[in-house]
């Protein structure tokens, strides 16, 4: 089953209220946990962004075509994706009794999980759109992020991709510290272009629509040990 067939589904059965898709992954999608792994990340997409949206008070366009960007979905399927979206805005819940719900996508509340990682990327790829991370924008994030278990440091690492108002600084980006050894660093890289590779996200449940997610973050993370490479060769 597609994800956009899954999302017809629930849209179809779940109700008018956001707590209703919740509860429609658990139950349509009990036998098949891997629809369900890529179905939750869909919403959570969504549902999160919809609710980003509303902290500032301002969807601009740019915010619009990122969120197209990374949620590639065919025509007949806007209706759909239009219809979560405008739940999610307008559910009476606040934003953290929902992502304290995606929080449980990882087993045992583990610290710095993947899957969270790219869900959080995505929302900073979509606040970014316009050119800036509005205050409220970036309180939603860090607070989403504290939700998700990711450690200061972990979000720190994740901050520097999308955040560089006075540069971005290559070191934050790779999470290694300008006194370690050239050796380490790249060993640090070769890590995170594993971890990060599209067949890890199909293999932990990111559809192959958000795909655009990992492009946007390997680029960043090449740039940036190409940047620390230079530089090192240079001294």
């Amino acid at each position: 089953m597609s994800v956009w067939d899954a999302l017809l589904k629930m849209v179809s059965s779940a109700g008018d209220t956001l707590a209703g898709f919740v509860e429609a992954i658990r139950t349509l999608f009990e036998g098949d946990p891997q629809t369900r792994q890529r179905v939750a990340f869909s919403i959570a997409m969504i549902a999160l962004s919809a609710k980003m949206a509303k902290a500032d008070g301002i969807v601009t366009v740019a915010e619009v075509d990122a969120f197209k960007d990374i949620f590639k979905f065919p025509d007949d399927q806007a209706k759909n994706v239009a219809r979560l979206y405008n739940l999610a805005r307008q559910d009476v819940a606040g934003y953290e009794a929902y992502a304290e719900k995606l929080a449980g996508l990882c087993a045992m509340r583990e610290q710095n999980c993947p899957i969270l990682e790219d869900i959080l990327d995505g929302l900073f790829h979509i606040a970014k759109a316009d050119g800036l991370i509005h205050e409220s924008e970036m309180a939603f994030l860090g607070r989403v992020g504290q939700i998700f278990h990711l450690t200061d440091d972990h979000f720190q690492q994740i901050s520097a991709r999308h955040v560089h108002a006075d540069g971005r600084d290559p070191y934050k980006v790779l999470g290694v510290s300008r006194k370690d050894d050239f050796s380490t660093i790249r060993k640090q890289y070769r890590v995170l272009v594993s971890e990060h590779h599209p067949d890890r996200l199909v293999a932990r449940g990111v559809p192959q629509e958000f795909h655009a997610i990992a492009n946007d973050r390997m680029a960043a993370l090449n740039a940036a040990y190409e940047e620390i490479e230079k530089e090192r060769r240079a001294a």
